[in-house]
């Protein structure tokens, strides 16, 4: 896979997570956002998911590159700082809810599927 080709999947996978967070913005009730909220801890699970899924893609995207001492991967970082930044976001929109789980379920997922990115490019070498 071309390094453009993880670029293209990496944006798009950053516009629908920008997509959901739009429509939970405006209180849209979506059928992906209903079900989650069937499902028990869905919300914690879909923080969990989907930024994990983000960090993967972004570390992918920019070719497992590290900070510092092969831990913190500049993918990971970006996607750590939009999460947080997008939880304290919540604050001022009347309909959401600014909730530390949710920022704890974002590092958790963004930890691990750096983690699984890390051995994989590890693995790669």
């Amino acid at each position: 896979m071309t390094s453009k080709v993880k670029i293209i999947i990496a944006a798009a996978f950053f516009l629908f997570i920008c997509w959901i967070i739009f429509e939970a913005n405006m209180n849209r009730d979506l059928a992906i956002l209903s079900w989650v909220k069937l499902i028990p801890n869905g919300d914690k699970i879909g923080h969990f998911i989907l930024y994990g899924c983000l960090a993967f893609l972004a570390n992918l995207a920019f070719a497992y590159r590290f900070v510092k001492y092969r831990v913190l991967q500049i993918g990971g970082i970006l996607v750590l700082t939009f999460a947080i930044g997008e939880e304290f976001t919540q604050i001022w929109i009347s309909n959401r809810t600014f909730d530390y789980v949710d920022i704890l379920f974002d590092v958790l997922g963004i930890c691990g599927f750096t983690m699984l990115s890390t051995w994989i490019s590890v693995r790669s070498k």
